[in-house]
């Protein structure tokens, strides 16, 4: 149906106040209300970025997963980035969801950031360039994004309360920047953040109409976080649309009774109403059945799917033709790198994505490259139960080919190689032994932790994908784990313990009544279950293993959740008591609840019956995860076998990374060290072996003191289900790494401008550096970091010869800018040639320099490219406090071109005019 103003509000005039007040809160955690009256259906939403896991916390429900925010923005480039957008919509499509919330536009305004990984850089410009791109590729295909989380969410300390205070000018000119690039992409939705503004929380904020929706004509929702409402009247009279989740909350039918006494005006919900109206239009979601897009039903909790949903296959593949094709041809992947990671992809029954602590699928699993997804059972019964999630729909080979295609791609175009000393790419053809060494080489983390979490069914580590690359080769692969990475204990993984109804792998998860009796069961596939099934009655979970240590000793074993709860081993009482939350904050209470530890000595070959109780409890949530770990490896021991490895392998590569609870949602980070046991596994490496690269696992910045001794150095991120086959194809030359730093990478914390995360005792949090974050404020502190933001290397050389600028411009126009470069070195590279602004003569505070524009070129040995690279108008401008409006400065400016932040070798002058009439 058509979206006019006058059919919207033809359709409101339907509705009864009370109706549209209705309308503006959720019915589920993740639909929105339906309403017959005007043939309006649910719209159903989901968690980004780097996958859509629909409405269920279930293994059994998998997708597909790219690599992390960092990764993408990491690529610079924003054709790539839309057709990965366009991945995700197809995605969504499959999954019967509507609305992707995704982009995240908050900024790495600190090292410390615990959500780094899923925001995309320090930069506004970078950020919102890539956001909008990935807004463009997503809502290309009938999928609404949403740019979150407006504004200044910038770090996960009290993230619920904090109370950001920020200049207007950096507010302005670098935090709303972002959001303001959404708006102009078409974005439909915009989240509105925990955090509180200048005083005001952000739900309530006037920022949510000016300049959100009068300055720049936002016509889309803005939706709040996901419990961020915390009052009817304040918020209901300032710009937010929609309060999620539901059907509980602030708004309802306490919106509905204001309304009618006259406390929120009319017209304001009729404005929220009609924009949620205007939503579904957009969205097929309004107007009759006809229109209506085929959805799984019944999957608030992950039901079976529909043969409609199986039947949309061909829209799918429509996403995904327009997504994956390279018009530009460059670094193609053979068909021989592409068979080369099915046969290595390795399925992943629990989702768990930390370093060194999942478990696989026996190896013939994992030889076919098929996804391992058991079709559940009622393992009370050992028959199939009709409720339980049916697995999704298999994708015929020709369109599963082309995802991972394009997501492996994507692994190299976001690699960063940060450091080589004429070690990469390695050749296999000069390769009698590589020493592939460290516990992220076979578990390779590729996701960061939290809301935004998927469930893929097949990942490629480090370790599969260099084996893969090399098995037609004469090279032999070594594999040496090293000593086991910082951090607490894992979920029970299914190659630990077995279903002791069914003594199938995995565990038992039973509900039952307040006398203990058994109301349902069924086997899952591993020890975290974020969402167990509510029935009815239902008082405790229950999750029972039983453990098949493969190392005797003390094991480490426990139970993570809130509420009262227990652990026993054999009919032992392990632990027990009453564990209160000590946040609301819903990333911790149902995403990643505390762990609760004690230990035990088990034996080789003497099973134990583990069982973990919590009772159901008001404001606990359901989250419960069973967790072992075995005794650790000696540490000298396991580094000792680790330098053995590398002294006899003509290459070693050495994998290390952060852990999900280093690096997660709702917890910034403390310090940036990847823990003494893995910096001293890459000492002893690159000890025995100048031929080392080190390979760095993280979603944001780390401290690498041994960077100088290393080979190589490359930055993996978090790479998604694609990581080691990407990466294999950068170590071994198939593809060029592609990716620039989106973010300043300290050599120590100390030396980074901007630390402080964690409010003051008022609950303020100063944003005192102004406009100078990330490089800006390297510059303005004269502090060398490790690695410049916009830093990283190919597999070729670069001369930059020539800058050319014009002679003058008008204040308020775009300007054009060409830098002429050579590749210098030997092989065909790709180059991305950055343009910065200074103004030394300002009467105003600026920084240095910023990023303005940037563009890449590609050329052959000894061929010149000329970039051109556009500086919008907006990079010129500043925001006037005293004015409330932007201003642009007259007279000469400084334009520079190079390689980073901190490498620009050429610069010109521009003269900037005043516009017509000023």
């Amino acid at each position: 149906m058509g979206t006019s103003d006058e059919e919207i509000d033809r359709l409101l005039g339907k509705l009864t106040p009370r109706a549209r007040a209705l309308l503006l809160t959720g019915a589920t955690t993740w639909r929105t209300k339906a309403e017959p009256a005007v043939s309006l259906r649910e719209l159903v939403m989901s968690d980004g970025p780097a996958g859509v896991r629909g409405e269920a916390w279930d293994e059994r429900i998998t997708s597909v997963l790219l690599p992390s925010a960092s990764a993408l923005a990491a690529t610079w480039d924003e054709a790539l980035v839309e057709r990965l957008g366009g991945l995700l919509a197809a995605e969504a499509r499959r999954k019967g969801v509507d609305v992707l919330l995704a982009p995240t536009l908050n900024l790495h305004r600190s090292p410390l950031g615990g959500r780094h990984f899923e925001c995309l850089s320090e930069d506004p410009e970078l950020t919102g360039r890539i956001g909008a791109a990935l807004i463009r590729g997503v809502q290309a295909h009938g999928v609404a994004a949403t740019a979150k989380h407006y504004v200044a969410n910038d770090s996960e300390t009290d993230r619920l309360t904090v109370d950001v205070r920020v200049g207007e000018r950096a507010l302005r000119e670098v935090y709303l920047a972002p959001f303001e690039a959404a708006v102009a992409a078409g974005v439909r939705l915009v989240m509105a953040g925990y955090n509180a503004v200048n005083g005001t929380t952000m739900t309530a904020s006037a920022l949510l109409t000016d300049p959100l929706k009068s300055e720049w004509g936002f016509d889309g929702v803005v939706v709040s976080d996901w419990g961020a409402v915390r009052g009817t009247v304040d918020t209901a009279r300032a710009g937010l649309d929609l309060a999620m989740p539901g059907p509980e909350g602030p708004w309802g039918e306490a919106l509905a009774r204001a309304v009618a006494d006259g406390d929120v005006p009319g017209a304001t919900v009729d404005d929220k109403a009609r924009r949620l109206l205007r939503l579904a239009a957009r969205l097929d979601a309004l107007g009759g059945p006809d229109s209506h897009r085929a959805r799984p039903t019944g999957e608030s909790r992950g039901g079976e799917r529909s043969a409609a949903v199986r039947a949309s296959s061909a829209a799918r593949d429509t996403c995904l033709s327009v997504s994956v094709d390279d018009p530009h041809g460059a670094e193609h992947l053979s068909d021989r790198a592409l068979s080369s990671s099915r046969g290595s992809s390795r399925p992943v029954p629990t989702g768990e994505s930390r370093g060194g602590q999942r478990s696989a699928v026996p190896a013939s699993s994992a030889a076919r490259g098929t996804p391992r997804r058991p079709v559940p059972t009622d393992t009370a019964r050992g028959t199939e139960h009709p409720s339980a999630p049916a697995p999704s729909p298999t994708r015929d080979d020709r369109t599963r080919a082309r995802v991972r295609t394009l997501a492996r791609r994507a692994v190299a175009a976001g690699a960063v190689l940060l450091a080589n000393r004429d070690v990469l790419p390695l050749d296999p053809e000069r390769l009698a032994t590589v020493a592939v060494i460290g516990a992220h080489a076979a578990r390779t983390r590729t996701q960061g932790g939290g809301s935004a979490g998927v469930f893929p069914g097949e990942e490629v580590s480090v370790l599969d994908g260099i084996r893969a690359e090399l098995r037609d080769r004469a090279a032999r692969v070594v594999h040496v784990p090293g000593p086991r990475p910082d951090g607490p204990a894992p979920p029970l993984a299914p190659d630990d313990c077995t279903d002791p109804r069914t003594g199938l792998p995995g565990v038992l998860l039973r509900m039952l009544d307040a006398e203990g009796r058994e109301r349902y069961a069924e086997r899952r596939l591993g020890g975290r279950l974020l969402e167990p099934r509510l029935v009815p009655g239902a008082h405790t979970v229950e999750i029972c293993a039983r453990l098949r240590p493969r190392t005797a000793g003390s094991w480490t074993l426990g139970v993570a959740g809130f509420g009262r709860m227990s652990l026993t081993l054999d009919g032992r009482t392990l632990l027990a008591g009453d564990f209160p939350p000590r946040t609301d904050d819903p990333a911790v209470v149902h995403v990643n609840p505390p762990a609760h530890y004690a230990t035990a000595d088990l034996a080789v070959g003497r099973d134990a019956l583990l069982v973990a109780r919590r009772e159901l409890a008001p404001g606990t949530g359901r989250a419960t995860v069973l967790v072992a770990a075995p005794p650790a490896p000696d540490v000298g021991a396991a580094l000792s076998e680790a330098a053995r490895a590398a002294a006899g392998a003509d290459a070693a590569i050495v994998v290390v990374g952060t852990t999900e609870h280093g690096e997660s949602e709702g917890q910034d980070r403390t310090d940036l060290a990847l823990g003494a046991t893995q910096d001293a596994l890459v000492r002893a490496v690159t000890a025995v072996n100048p031929r080392t690269v080190a390979v760095v696992n993280s979603g944001g910045p780390v401290e690498l003191p041994w960077r100088e001794r290393a080979g190589a150095v490359l930055l993996a991120w978090f790479p998604g289900q694609e990581g080691g086959a990407g990466l294999a194809d950068v170590i071994f030359g198939r593809a060029e790494p592609g990716g620039r730093l989106p973010t300043t990478w300290p050599a120590a914390l100390a030396d980074a401008p901007v630390t402080r995360t964690r409010p003051d005792g008022a609950g303020r949090l100063d944003y005192d550096e102004g406009l100078h974050v990330g490089h800006r404020g390297w510059l303005r502190h004269h502090r060398t970091p490790a690695y410049w933001f916009g830093h990283g290397l190919g597999y070729t050389t670069w001369s930059y010869d020539e800058l050319t600028v014009p002679t003058a411009a008008r204040a308020g126009d775009d300007l054009a800018v060409r830098v002429r470069v050579r590749n210098t070195g030997v092989r065909q590279g790709r180059e991305v040639v950055q343009v910065y602004l200074a103004r030394p003569a300002s009467a105003l505070d600026r920084p240095v320099r910023w990023l303005a524009g940037y563009a890449a070129v590609r050329a052959r040995p000894g061929e010149t490219a000329t970039a051109t690279v556009r500086v919008p108008a907006r990079a010129l401008r500043h925001w006037s406090v005293a004015e409330h409006a932007w201003r642009t400065e007259t007279g000469t400016w400084r334009v520079l071109a190079g390689r980073s932040a901190g490498d620009v070798p050429l610069a010109a002058d521009l003269e900037v005019v005043p516009a017509p009439g000023e």
